[in-house]
């Protein structure tokens, strides 16, 4: 390397030569090739350029994110920006209205100042109004609420009533039935009362049910 900068070192050059290096293209008397619009320099990639070998398998992945932390970030945020502009609604409307007031007090009308004032009273009275209103419209909302949560209480509670009276029923029902249940204490008695009274299933019927065509027991 040492040798071609030794071949690229500039020495003494005349003023043609000089001149001649201002246009675009090898100079003549310098190093070949060298050109002072084609400087070399290191510099970042480009697009084209290939990643580096100790870099060409490595996979970006986004960092972790919590979802419980994200929704508290995210809530607080919202929150943030609620306060901040409700803030500068309230200055908003402090600026306009000193503005309002210094602009009649220059102009030096009371009238307009009068008319103002009975305006902005009447405003108030029309903002305790429909206040009132919504109060009264939000409480029979929720009474009516209250009411229909009642009712499905109490059909909630007729319907489990319902169906514990039939499940004693059954429960009823069983304990009946299961006085006649064979069990080891009665098996004998049972297969004796079968031979004794002995049944004919063997019978054919018609259309209504009756019996037209009995078998007779051997």
């Amino acid at each position: 390397m040492l040798p071609a900068l030794r071949r690229c070192r500039p020495g003494p050059v005349p003023l043609p030569a000089l001149a001649a290096a201002l246009r675009p293209g090898p100079v003549p008397g310098l190093c070949p090739g060298w050109s002072p619009r084609a400087v070399p320099a290191r510099g970042r990639k480009t697009r084209h350029d290939p990643p580096a070998k100790s870099k060409a398998a490595r996979v970006k992945l986004p960092p972790p994110v919590d979802p419980e932390e994200l929704l508290v970030v995210l809530e607080r945020y919202r929150q943030h920006r609620l306060v901040l502009s409700a803030l500068r609604a309230e200055f908003r409307a402090e600026v306009l209205q000193r503005k309002q007031e210094e602009r009649l007090a220059a102009a030096g009308s009371v009238e307009e100042q009068e008319e103002h004032r009975r305006l902005m009273a009447w405003n108030d009275e029309e903002n305790a109004r429909q206040q009132a209103r919504r109060e009264e419209r939000v409480r029979r909302e929720e009474e009516e609420q209250k009411r229909r949560k009642l009712e499905i209480a109490e059909k909630q509670a007729r319907k489990m009533e319902a169906f514990q009276e039939e499940k004693e029923k059954e429960v009823l029902q069983l304990q009946e039935e299961a006085k006649n249940f064979i069990t080891p204490e009665n098996l004998e008695a049972r297969i004796e009362e079968c031979l004794d009274n002995p049944r004919n299933y063997n019978f054919a019927i018609d259309k209504d049910g009756r019996i037209v065509k009995r078998t007779v027991l051997s």
